[in-house]
C-alpha cells in the first residue's frame, strides 16, 4: 500500500513542490540506444539510429556528441547525421532521432557507441551525475556464417514516472524482424567504453530506504530491482525515496546455428527513473491468455484494464505483430484515447504463414492512468502468441522394387518453407496434435531419415521422396510408417505441425529376425538366442525350399566388418551363439538364406543385442538401453519394457526380481531407480544387477503370432555413487603387422582409402575397479602438444578408425566404466606416412603420346598436362609411386648452370583443385622453345604430408636424357 499524506492540501504543495525541483534539475538526456539496419547485400553498409528520449524543458539540443563505429571511425553525429527528428511524446519527453550510415571493411565483432556531455544534474544513484557523460553502445557481428543481420529495436519508450512505495515497472517493447532470439541483463551505466560511472547504486540499495527490510510494496520483505531474462520486464518493487535514478539494461541477441546457440550482438538501453510521492494507485491489466494459432487464423482478444482508483486509463499495445510488412495487427482505437475504468482496446490480427516462426511474438500491453492530481502510474504485462504452421498433407505411400517406398504429398500451403523433413518408424504409432506441438514429439519411436528442399532449383514445390534406406533397401517383413514436417528457414525458424501417417508393408521374401536375446552374461561364456522366420513371401517355383541358411556374428551395434560365420547351412530357424564376451559387447547378427540347390537368395536385416548401461549418482542408478534392430521397440500396443534387480528379497539378494515397467513412448529407454518401486533407498556401499526385457513388433500381421518379440539386455553392474575411475587400458598399440610401404606396393597411386586399426587390452591387475563400459579415443594428424581432441567411443578392444587423407596422426585412449568414471589417458603413439618420390631420367617429347611429359613414375598413361591417365602402364611397380606428396618445386638447369624451366606445384598448378605434383614438363624451356636432345640436371624440393614438419621438406638433384 502506498504510503499517503494525511491532508490533500499537503499532497498538491508537496507535489507541486517536487515538480519544481525536478524541472528545474531536468537539463537534457533521460534515456537512449542505438540500433542498427543492414541496408545492403553486397557491402557490409548500416543504417544506424542513435535515439535520445530528451526534457522538453532543456534548451540544450540531443545529438552534439560523437558517434564511434568500432573500426577507427569517430565522427560527429550532428554533422554527419543523414536526417534527424524530433517528436514531443508529452509528459515533457521529446523523443529525437539520428540516422547515419557506414560501411565496415570488413568482418568482425563491432561495438559502436555514442557520447555526449551531460547527463542530468541530481541523479541520485551516482556521483556528480550533471559531470558525467551520457553513453550508449551496440555491438554488431558480421560474419558470413550468420548471414545478415539487424538489431532488435524498442517499441515502447521509457517515459514513465514511478512513486515511492508502489511497484514500477519497465519494458522496452524488444522486436527483432529477423526472429532471433532475445536475452535480457542489467549493467551499469556507462561513461565511456569499457568505464562505468563514478559511484553507483543499484535503485534497491539501502541508502534509499528508511526500513530496507520493509522495502517492497507489501511491506513484508527487501526491495528488489530484476529484469526478466525472457521478457525483458523490469521491475523495481519498489522505490524508496523520491527523485531521479539512472539505470542500464542490455538485450542480446541470439541466433542458432547447428543446435548451436551463438550471441551476434546487443543493445544497450541507458535510461533514468523519475520516482515521485503521490497517494496514486497504478491500474491494472487483466492479463490475456497465451495463444496458440495455426497461420492463416485470425486473432481477436479484447484486452481490459481496471484503476483502483476509479481514475481514467490510456491502453495502449506494442510489439512484433503491430510491426509486421505482411498484413500487421491491429488495434482499437488507434490512437488510444483516454477512458474510463474498465478501459479496452481491440486488438486483431489476420495471421499468414509469412508470420510463422520458431519463437513466440511478444505483445507489450501498457495501461496508464489519469488521476485528477499527482503522478501517472503504469502496468505492464506481456502477451506471447504463437504462429504455427500447418501439416502437411495428403501422404501416400507406394512400395516399389527393391524393397523401396516412394512417399507422395500434396503442394505444401506455405510456399516459403524451407525444407520437409521425412519421419520413419516401423508400425504405426498414434500422434495426437496438441497446440503449439509442433514438430515429430519426443519417444515416438520416429527416426529422421532425411531432409529434403522444399523447393527444386526451378522453383517448383517438391512433392515425393524415395526411401531405399540409402541404398540398401528396406527391412523385409516391417511395416514402414512414415509422417512429414515442414521446416523454415534461419532465423526465424519454425516448424509445423506433424503430418497424418501413411504406412507401407515390405514382404517376407528375406529372413526376418525375430530375436537377439541375451541368455547368459560373462566375459567368456555368455550367450544369446538367435531366432528368425523363413522368406514365406516367396514364390516355392521360384525359389524351391527347404531352406538352408548362415548365421553371421558380428561385434557392436552396427556395421558389417570382420564377420564370423556361427553357423554354416544350417535348416533350423534358431541359434544359440556361446562362447560370447557379453558382459562388455553388443553383438549383432546376419542371417543368410539359400534354396535347396545351395543358391543364395538373400539376406536379414541385422539385428542387435539389447545394450544396457548406467549413470550412478548419490543413492540412485541410471539404466538406459539400446538396440539396432529392424523391429520397433516403441509401440502403441505393446508401450512397457521391464526393469530386473537383485537385492529386493532380503532372503534371496542375489535373485534377480522384476522391479518396474518403463513406458517407452513417454519416457524413453531410460529409467532412474532410486528405491522408490519398494520404498528401500539403495545403498551406496551395495553393488546391483540390473537388466531389461523389451517388447517389439514387425507390425505385420502375417508375423502377429510372434508379438510381442522379447529380447533381454546383458546383466549390468553398477553401484550407487561410484566414482573410483577404472585402470587405463595395456598393450594400446597399431596393428603389428602392418607396414605402410608393403600395404601400398599393391594400391595404385592413385589410393586415398586410409585406415589405421588400433588394438589394446583391458589392465587385468587385481587393484583395477574394471567395472568397463567402453573406451574413449582421442586423435590428432599433428603430434600437438596440446591434449587430443576426442575422436569416437567404443566398446571391445579394437577400433578401426576409416576415412582419413593419410595414415600420420596421434591416438590416446581412456578406459570408461558403467557409472562413467573416465581412466588418465595412455601413453601417446603416433603414426607417420611413408612419404616416396622417384623421377625417371629420360623421357622422349616427340608428340607420340608415349612418355611426352617428364614426371614421377605414375601407374598411368598421362595425357593433357594434368594428373590422371588414360590407361594403365603394364607390369608397373606400384612401389614407385610417388606417396603423401604436398607441394613440388622443380628446376631444371643446363650443363653451365643457367636456370632453364622451373615450375612450383603451389603457384603453377593447372587447377584449384589438382595438387599439381606430377610436374608434365614437356622439354621446353621457360620461354616454351623446345630444347635439344640431350642431358639436363634438375633440382627437386618436394614437400611431403609428415607428422614431424621438420622432416617434411627433402631436397634431390638428378639428371634427364630428353630424346627425340
Amino acid at each position: 500500500m502506498i504510503r499517503l499524506l494525511d491532508k490533500k492540501v499537503l499532497l498538491l504543495i508537496a507535489t507541486l513542490m517536487m515538480l519544481s525541483v525536478v524541472v528545474s534539475q531536468a537539463t537534457h538526456i533521460r534515456a537512449g540506444e542505438i540500433v542498427a539496419r543492414r541496408i545492403s547485400s553486397s557491402t557490409l553498409t548500416y543504417r544506424f539510429s542513435v535515439i535520445g528520449y530528451t526534457d522538453t524543458g532543456s534548451t540544450v539540443l540531443f545529438g552534439s556528441g560523437d558517434i564511434d563505429f568500432g573500426d577507427g571511425v569517430n565522427v560527429n553525429l550532428g554533422e554527419n547525421a543523414e536526417s534527424n527528428q524530433t517528436i514531443l511524446l508529452g509528459d515533457e519527453v521529446a523523443y529525437n532521432v539520428f540516422t547515419i550510415t557506414h560501411t565496415f571493411q570488413g568482418n568482425g565483432r563491432y561495438v559502436v557507441r555514442y557520447n555526449e556531455q551531460n547527463r542530468n544534474a541530481g541523479v541520485v544513484n551516482m556521483s556528480s551525475s550533471v559531470d558525467t557523460p551520457f553513453y550508449i553502445e551496440t555491438e554488431i557481428s558480421i560474419d558470413p556464417i550468420f548471414g545478415i543481420n539487424n538489431t532488435p529495436v524498442f517499441l515502447v519508450p521509457p517515459i514513465d514516472k514511478g512513486a515511492e512505495g508502489a511497484i514500477f515497472l519497465h519494458n522496452p517493447g524488444a522486436y527483432d524482424s529477423d526472429g532471433d532470439s532475445l536475452s535480457y541483463h542489467l549493467k551499469i551505466p556507462q561513461q565511456f567504453f569499457d568505464r562505468e560511472v563514478n559511484g553507483y547504486k543499484e535503485p534497491n540499495d539501502p541508502s534509499f530506504y528508511t526500513n530496507y527490510l520493509e522495502g517492497n510494496q507489501e511491506r513484508d520483505g527487501p526491495p528488489t530491482f530484476s529484469i526478466d531474462s525472457i521478457n525483458g520486464d523490469l521491475t523495481w518493487d519498489a522505490p524508496g525515496l523520491m527523485g531521479e535514478y539512472n539505470v542500464a539494461f542490455e538485450v542480446r541477441e541470439w541466433r542458432k546455428l547447428d543446435d548451436q546457440w551463438f550471441n551476434i550482438g546487443s543493445v544497450t538501453r541507458d535510461m533514468q527513473i523519475i520516482i515521485e510521492e503521490t497517494d496514486n494507485n497504478p491500474p491494472e491489466i487483466i492479463q490475456p491468455m497465451e495463444i496458440c494459432v495455426e497461420a492463416g487464423e485470425t486473432i481477436e482478444e479484447i484486452i481490459i484494464a481496471t484503476d483502483p482508483d476509479g481514475d481514467p486509463l490510456t491502453l495502449e499495445v506494442f510489439g512484433g505483430p503491430l510491426q509486421s510488412f505482411i498484413n500487421p495487427a491491429t488495434f482499437s482505437p488507434d490512437p488510444p484515447t483516454v477512458q474510463p475504468t474498465p478501459a479496452q482496446i481491440a486488438f486483431r490480427w489476420e495471421t499468414t504463414c509469412d508470420h510463422i516462426r520458431e519463437r513466440p511474438y511478444e505483445v507489450q500491453i501498457k495501461a496508464k492512468d489519469e488521476p485528477p492530481l499527482g503522478t501517472r502510474l503504469v502496468d505492464f504485462k506481456t502477451w506471447l502468441i504463437r504462429v504455427v504452421a500447418p501439416a502437411p498433407t495428403g501422404l501416400v505411400t507406394n512400395k516399389l522394387s527393391g524393397r523401396r517406398v516412394e512417399l507422395n504429398w500434396d503442394m505444401y500451403t506455405c510456399g516459403n518453407a524451407d525444407k520437409i523433413e521425412i519421419w520413419r518408424r516401423v508400425d504405426s504409432f498414434d500422434i495426437v496434435a496438441e497446440d503449439c506441438v509442433v514438430g515429430m514429439p519426443a519417444n515416438a519411436g520416429y527416426e529422421l531419415i532425411d531432409v529434403v528442399n522444399n523447393s527444386n532449383l526451378a522453383g517448383q514445390q517438391v512433392t515425393n521422396y524415395i526411401d531405399d534406406n540409402e541404398g540398401t533397401g528396406l527391412a523385409p517383413g516391417a511395416n514402414y510408417c512414415y509422417r512429414i514436417v515442414a521446416q523454415f528457414p534461419a532465423p526465424a525458424g519454425g516448424e509445423s505441425y506433424v503430418s497424418e501417417e501413411a504406412c507401407a508393408q515390405i514382404g517376407v521374401e528375406a529372413p526376418v529376425v525375430l530375436n537377439v536375446d541375451v541368455l547368459q552374461t560373462s566375459e567368456a561364456n555368455g550367450e544369446i538366442y538367435v531366432r528368425w522366420e523363413e522368406p514365406f513371401d516367396l514364390d516355392p517355383v521360384l525359389f524351391p525350399g527347404p531352406y538352408t541358411y548362415d548365421v553371421v556374428r558380428y561385434e557392436g551395434l552396427s556395421g558389417l566388418a570382420n564377420g564370423d560365420t556361427v553357423a554354416l547351412g544350417i535348416t533350423n530357424r534358431e541359434f544359440t551363439d556361446t562362447g560370447l564376451n557379453t558382459d562388455q559387447l553388443p553383438y549383432h547378427y546376419l542371417i543368410h538364406a539359400y534354396q535347396n540347390d545351395g543358391t543364395y537368395i538373400d539376406s536379414s536385416f541385422p539385428a542387435s543385442s539389447v545394450r544396457l548401461k548406467a549413470t550412478t549418482d548419490v543413492k540412485s542408478i541410471m539404466i538406459e538401453w539400446e538396440a539396432l534392430v529392424p523391429w520397433s521397440n516403441v509401440m502403441d500396443s505393446l508401450p512397457y519394457h521391464r526393469v530386473w534387480r537383485d537385492n529386493v528379497d532380503d532372503f534371496f539378494p542375489d535373485q534377480l526380481m522384476l522391479i518396474d515397467s518403463v513406458e517407452v513412448t513417454v519416457d524413453g529407454f531410460r529409467y532412474i531407480d532410486d528405491g522408490s518401486h519398494n520404498g528401500v533407498a539403495l545403498s551406496d556401499e551395495t553393488m546391483y544387477r540390473y537388466y531389461v526385457e523389451t517388447k517389439g513388433s514387425y507390425g505385420n500381421p502375417s508375423l502377429s503370432s510372434y508379438d510381442p518379440l522379447l529380447n533381454k539386455s546383458q546383466i549390468l553392474s553398477a553401484q550407487p555413487n561410484d566414482t573410483i575411475p577404472p585402470c587405463t587400458p595395456v598393450d594400446f598399440a597399431f596393428d603389428d603387422s602392418f607396414d605402410c610401404q608393403t600395404f601400398l606396393s599393391t594400391r595404385g597411386c592413385d589410393f586415398d582409402q586410409f585406415e589405421n586399426l588400433l588394438e589394446w587390452n583391458q589392465d587385468g591387475a587385481s587393484q583395477c575397479d574394471n567395472d568397463i563400459n567402453s573406451y574413449n579415443i582421442y586423435f590428432s594428424d599433428e603430434d600437438t602438444a596440446e591434449e587430443l581432441p576426442f575422436l569416437a567411443n567404443v566398446e571391445g578392444t579394437s577400433y578401426l578408425h576409416e576415412g582419413l587423407s593419410s595414415f600420420k596422426g596421434c591416438y590416446e585412449i581412456t578406459s570408461v566404466d558403467r557409472s562413467g568414471n573416465e581412466s588418465e589417458r595412455s601413453a601417446r603413439i603416433c603414426h607417420d606416412n611413408c612419404p616416396f618420390i622417384k623421377m625417371p631420367n629420360v623421357f622422349t617429347p616427340n608428340g607420340d603420346g608415349v612418355n611426352d611429359t617428364f614426371t614421377p613414375f605414375w601407374d598411368q598413361v598421362l595425357t593433357g598436362g594434368s594428373e590422371g591417365g588414360s590407361g594403365g602402364i603394364p607390369d608397373f611397380d606400384n612401389a614407385d609411386c610417388p606417396r603423401f606428396v604436398l607441394a613440388v618445386n622443380f628446376t631444371v638447369f643446363d650443363r653451365t648452370g643457367g636456370v632453364l624451366f622451373t615450375y612450383n606445384s603451389e603457384d603453377d598448378r593447372p587447377a584449384e583443385s589438382d595438387p599439381g605434383i606430377l610436374i608434365m614438363w614437356d622439354g621446353k624451356n621457360k620461354n616454351g622453345r623446345m630444347l635439344e636432345s640431350g642431358v639436363y640436371y634438375f633440382s627437386l624440393e618436394v614437400t611431403f604430408d609428415a607428422l614431424d614438419p621438420d622432416e617434411s621438406v627433402k631436397n634431390y638433384k638428378g639428371w634427364v636424357n630428353i630424346i627425340r
